[in-house]
């Protein structure tokens, strides 16, 4: 019997063979840097040495006194905001815990969680008078109810500082709390986070402006993550319901190719409003370890293939530059701006590490490219051409600092 080949299929196998050849040489070469400099990305001592200095100073000229003499975090480093956001917490804790007194984030955390709603609903932030506000945007005109990452952002900010402080005794005390947190997300029967269309609550708090709705890529990402890190804590301290939380990390895993564009190679952003391509939640797919080997490739070779579309002095676009703004949004953003074509800082703590499996030169000089920008203008939270948004951004330096450890 004649054996019939298809050509296309072997040059597609080929094609993912010699990747992964590149993908084993980039951790190679990445690894020989990581010896030669003490940096995985090998930057020079005196760019690691300056990115930690402010890093520091960030987070020192964030701190500011809240209610009953607390000390809290805000997001800039100039301390204009006034209140301790939940999400910016978790970034700083995970990101540069390592520079932080550990008994300011003890204190934060309960700061924040007695700002816990009855329903169960953690707050966006607390204000420094110790009043929380549930969504996103003025206390007397918010966005929506309520965000819907702001439960598993403050489970994974304990869990984050449990994991580095070992302190049991506080993950016992709150862990109900934070399951409560959780169980007030909107689930659909797959496991996903569910945003209402007719409904709609604030989604993934850096695209706050942004009306996602139906299945969430990000915020299941989050949720994913969130309720992993509980169980692997319950599991470890012997506390609180290992099934609950079993399950509901597993369906998001067993759900969330309801998201996947086979076409691109990439995840959409949610399946009914903004059903567009995501940047930032295709790569934190791959940094929370959901996605299949083929498809972290995919991303891989997409965010190559598209670094000068969505990359500017080394910070990075939500979308495209083709794609040009979301469309659908809580509020007008002029396209270039802010959450709507800006270019930031904030996610590269997980993208840098996903280019670097592609191309561990071009994560380097990605790398090197916002640290200059640092150095040369400032640390902002985004950027574009003749645009600078709220400098002094703490989450800018502590994401950043990251990847120079």
């Amino acid at each position: 019997m004649k054996m019939i080949i298809d050509r296309s299929l072997l040059q597609k196998s080929a094609a993912i063979t010699v990747f992964c050849l590149i993908t084993i040489l980039a951790f190679t070469q990445t690894e020989g840097q990581k010896g030669n400099s003490g940096n995985p990305y090998g930057l020079s001592a005196e760019k690691i040495k300056w990115m930690k200095e402010a890093t520091l100073n960030q987070l020192k000229g964030c701190r500011v006194k809240g209610a009953g003499g607390t000390w809290i975090h805000t997001p800039d480093g100039v301390g204009n905001y006034k209140a301790l956001w939940t999400r910016d917490s978790y970034y700083m804790i995970e990101y540069a815990g390592d520079l932080m007194d550990p008994d300011d984030i003890k204190a934060s955390i309960y700061y924040l969680l007695n700002g816990q709603r009855e329903d169960g609903c953690i707050p966006d932030r607390v204000n420094a008078a110790g009043q929380p506000v549930y969504s996103p945007g003025p206390p007397g005109k918010p966005i929506a109810d309520n965000a819907l990452d702001n439960g598993p952002f403050m489970a994974m900010l304990v869990c984050s500082y449990v994991n580095q402080y070992q302190d049991d005794v506080l993950f016992r005390e709150v862990e109900l709390q934070l399951r409560r947190g959780l169980d007030h997300t909107t689930i659909k029967e797959s496991g996903l986070v569910y945003n209402n269309p007719n409904d709609p609550q604030c989604v993934y708090g850096f695209t706050d402006i942004i009306k996602k709705t139906g299945n969430l890529l990000f915020s299941s990402l989050l949720y994913y993550k969130a309720n992993l890190e509980m169980y692997q804590l319950c599991k470890k301290y012997e506390c609180g319901d290992l099934a609950v939380y079993k399950k509901r990390y597993e369906s998001v895993r067993q759900s969330i190719n309801e998201l996947w564009n086979e076409d691109d190679g990439m995840f959409w952003a949610a399946d009914i409003d903004c059903k567009q391509i995501d940047i930032w939640g295709s790569a934190y797919a791959v940094d929370v370890g959901i996605t299949s080997d083929k498809q972290t490739i995919r991303i891989a070779t997409y965010l190559a293939e598209h670094y000068d579309e969505t990359v500017m002095n080394g910070q990075i676009r939500h979308l495209t530059r083709s794609e040009g703004g979301w469309n659908n949004l809580f509020k007008p953003c002029e396209k270039g701006t802010y959450q709507n074509g800006a270019y930031w800082s904030t996610p590269l703590a997980w993208m840098i590490p996903v280019y670097a499996r592609f191309n561990p030169s071009l994560a380097k000089n990605m790398l090197e490219q916002v640290i200059t920008d640092f150095q040369e203008n400032g640390i902002n939270e985004c950027i574009n051409d003749g645009y600078v948004k709220v400098p002094n951004f703490v989450v800018s330096a502590t994401n950043v600092y990251s990847l120079t450890r």
